[in-house]
């Protein structure tokens, strides 16, 4: 016995039984059912109420009318309803009062259906966009998939809120693109190689932007050099390299790091951090969408908590597309920080809960004082001279 088909049927036997309970149904549609005959149906029985249909104001045994006119309405848009099968609706239905009940179990599997159906296209664009190197689509595709979770989370009367699982689904991460390796080593060795080459990048391109896991521990080994102000050259790489372990955990070998160190490069560093952004992009959005496809795959999770967990596996979408809104975006439309964040600490603060009456902090003034923000100041690291 398939649960959603019982409920599906219930909730229709419930309206052909007692029209009027299409009042209590106002938040159910057509498409949330699965069988194309009970969209049908549902859409019917809707038009006809809509329409004041004299079953709603029949008062004892519902007219044989709403049941002839529910089947006639439905067969032009659906083909194979049968005179008998409004009678096998009725006898699914135990109780028509419980029609609200039935119509949430048929949203409930909607909403899942629905969740599943664009996780499978956020994953087929993210696949087609890492073949073909670009990114609109896949940006663009997440962005109905958060769109539909807050349409389904107000349907459902749910926040849209992103929550964490208790324990993350297995996902197996896709294989790089072709090539996309080769462009990483590329690129770093242009970063070792080429005065300030990483200061195009070190803004916006991540450590976890890399495919290949020792090529993102060796971005972020140059990166902690640039962050400390200090000289980034095959020898300083290899130090801050050796520094970390990395070698001696088999996270990189000699022979990977040869590759990159032994080796000049020259171009833009900024081009090809933008391809491994765009990469990162449809990678990450690939793996969201499993994992949402995952979580959508049977009964195990209520519909607010599939929303909220969709939601959740979806933040790391939004984080790469944010950098790479910073990447590719021209320098005047990029936002620029607030000098003066009085406002915000102002409003932190009002949103604070009050202290009770006559207690103070210890050493407080009874006066209040104004709040200043002010910009933290960057130290850098003085190099040392070689004398």
């Amino acid at each position: 016995m398939d649960p959603l088909l019982t409920g599906e049927q219930a909730v229709l036997g419930a309206v052909l039984l007692d029209p009027r309970q299409l009042d209590r149904l106002g938040w159910l549609e057509p498409r949330d059912f699965y069988r194309p005959a009970h969209q049908a149906l549902f859409g019917a029985l809707r038009t006809l109420g809509g329409a004041g249909h004299p079953a709603l104001a029949a008062e004892g045994a519902v007219p044989l009318a709403w049941l002839n006119d529910s089947l006639a309405e439905a067969g032009r848009h659906v083909q194979g309803l049968t005179a008998s099968y409004p009678h096998a609706l009725i006898a699914a239905c135990p109780r028509p009062a419980n029609a609200p009940v039935y119509g949430r179990m048929v949203l409930e599997g909607s909403i899942q259906r629905t969740v599943a159906e664009h996780a499978a296209r956020l994953l087929a664009v993210a696949e087609e966009g890492a073949r073909q190197h670009e990114a609109d689509g896949t940006v663009a595709q997440s962005d109905v998939l958060v769109g539909v979770l807050v349409d389904l989370a107000r349907r459902w009367g749910t926040p849209p809120r992103p929550q964490g699982p208790a324990v993350p689904p297995a996902v197996v991460a896709a294989a790089p693109a072709a090539g996309q390796i080769e462009d990483e080593r590329f690129l770093l060795a242009l970063l070792v190689h080429q005065d300030g080459a990483i200061g195009e990048v070190f803004g916006w391109l991540r450590p976890g932007d890399f495919a290949d896991r020792g090529h993102g521990h060796l971005y972020r080994c140059l990166g902690a050099l640039h962050h400390r102000g200090e000289p980034i050259d095959p020898v300083t790489a290899l130090w801050e390299v050796q520094r970390r372990g990395l070698l001696a955990d088999g996270t990189l070998t000699g022979e990977r790091l040869s590759a990159v160190l032994g080796n000049g490069a020259a171009g833009s560093a900024e081009w090809l951090g933008e391809q491994l952004l765009r990469g990162s992009l449809n990678r990450t959005a690939a793996v969201a969408a499993r994992q949402i496809a995952a979580q959508a795959d049977g009964d195990r999770l209520a519909p607010g908590q599939l929303i909220g967990q969709a939601l959740h596996a979806l933040g790391p979408v939004d984080q790469v597309r944010e950098r790479w809104r910073t990447a590719t975006s021209p320098p005047d439309s990029q936002p620029r920080p607030r000098a003066d964040q009085t406002a915000r600490v102002s409003a932190a603060l009002a949103r604070s809960p009050a202290r009770a009456a006559g207690r103070t902090m210890p050493g407080a003034a009874s006066a209040r004082i104004p709040c200043v923000v002010t910009a933290p100041t960057v130290r850098t690291r003085p190099h040392r001279s070689s004398s």
